[in-house]
């Protein structure tokens, strides 16, 4: 159930006594980590209210197709391009004719002919209903198109009638709604990802730092995403956007970033791509510093050691799979290789900051990955989310053989 962490559903609850299993149903598909909007058609109003399900899934529910309110806030258009999955449930008799013959008259019909996400039903409706032709037809032809059936089952129903008709129970709703994603390479992990520089006050107006962006973190962030991770991205202080289903914590000072990692842990996987200074100024002045004249030109400033917030995570008991990057501008492969070691890391990735192209700031990287058997694999030059989406790759692989 794993596949359904982080996935945009889309559930339409249709105009059948059924309805109320829908509210259990976005209870079990949060449990798993679906987020959830609700969509309801004039007549599952009847049956359950909105404020139910708004208070289930922890959002507005859509209701109309004009409702100047949900355009301004999330229309149709959006919403449809939201989704993951639009599950509708239960799916009855008039609702699968209509679908079936491509009306768009409400907010859910609408949605399903404007989406690209895949559409599963779970009829619900009396036996005598779904065994009618007419009813088979257009559950023939909605399956010809693509669409999925969940159900329905055979048992007593609501009229006293006992056959097939029933819509499924919602743990089998939420199993069957995961089975319509893949498992991809890094699903069920957490990775925690470092990114961006850090800030080390020298006073309130000033700072040591470097010339980090964050580009390449956040790049990773976005493709362990992509392969299906709980990501956990703690970044230093950049201007870049939040990617997509990444849980993002801003931090400034290398000391904040080893508390927010620590405080995210345990993870499965652990990529530290941020650069950390190394040292702090020893006192931070409460004051902004003022030239002093009987100290000539200079200003001295003593610098304590930053904790290593790599080697820190890389050596708990419950360590995850842990990866380094090494940006040096000398002796490149010499240095990350005494980094992996020295940090007990089981990958380091490092690239060469000192070529302008692929350096601080850049669009674009090369790197080489030495494991610790000392063996390299080289990345060539290309867009840094290209090289993120690669190491991810490489990463996952070698996180499944550990």
């Amino acid at each position: 159930m794993q596949r359904l962490y982080r996935k945009r559903i889309v559930l339409g609850v249709g105009g059948g006594i059924a309805a109320y299993k829908s509210a259990e149903l976005v209870r079990r598909l949060r449990d798993h980590g679906a987020e959830v909007r609700v969509v309801m058609t004039q007549g599952g109003r009847e049956f359950i209210t909105p404020l139910t399900l708004q208070a289930l899934s922890g959002h507005p529910v859509h209701l109309d197709l004009l409702d100047p309110a949900a355009e301004a806030a999330m229309g149709h258009i959006e919403l449809a391009r939201w989704a993951d999955l639009i599950l509708v449930a239960p799916a009855t008799a008039d609702l699968m004719a209509r679908l079936a013959q491509g009306v768009a008259n409400d907010l859910l019909t609408t949605l399903v002919l404007a989406t690209d996400a895949p559409v599963a039903l779970a009829p619900a409706m009396n036996q005598a209903m779904w065994r009618d032709p007419a009813t088979q037809g257009n559950a023939q032809r909605l399956l010809e198109r693509g669409f999925r059936l969940f159900g329905p089952a055979a048992g007593s129903q609501a009229c006293g009638d006992v056959g097939p008709g029933r819509m499924l129970e919602a743990e089998e709703l939420a199993h069957a709604a995961a089975d319509c994603f893949e498992r991809a390479l890094l699903t069920g992990r957490h990775v925690l990802i470092t990114a961006g520089p850090t800030q080390e006050n020298i006073d309130p107006v000033r700072y040591i730092t470097n010339h980090s962006s964050g580009k390449m973190g956040f790049a990773l962030a976005e493709a362990a995403a992509e392969a299906g991770a709980r990501v956990t991205l703690v970044a230093g202080p950049v201007h870049l956007p939040t990617p997509d289903r990444v849980q993002r914590i801003d931090v400034v000072s290398a000391r904040d970033m080893l508390a927010a990692c620590e405080a995210a842990m345990p993870c499965d996987l652990l990529i530290a791509a941020a650069a950390v200074a190394d040292y702090r100024p020893e006192v931070i002045a409460p004051q902004k510093l003022k030239k002093d004249p009987t100290r000539g030109d200079g200003l001295l400033l003593e610098l304590v050691r930053n904790p290593d917030i790599l080697a820190t995570l890389a050596g708990r008991p419950d360590r995850p799979f842990s990866v380094g990057f090494a940006a040096e501008t000398e002796n490149l492969l010499d240095y990350a290789t005494r980094k992996l070691r020295d940090k007990n890391l089981d990958l380091i990735v490092a690239n060469d900051v000192a070529n302008p192209s692929i350096g601080f700031n850049s669009e674009e990287n090369a790197v080489t990955v030495i494991d610790r058997q000392q063996h390299q694999t080289r990345f060539s030059q290309a867009s840094k989310g290209r090289i993120a989406r690669q190491l991810v790759t490489f990463i996952a692989d070698r996180l499944d053989q550990s």
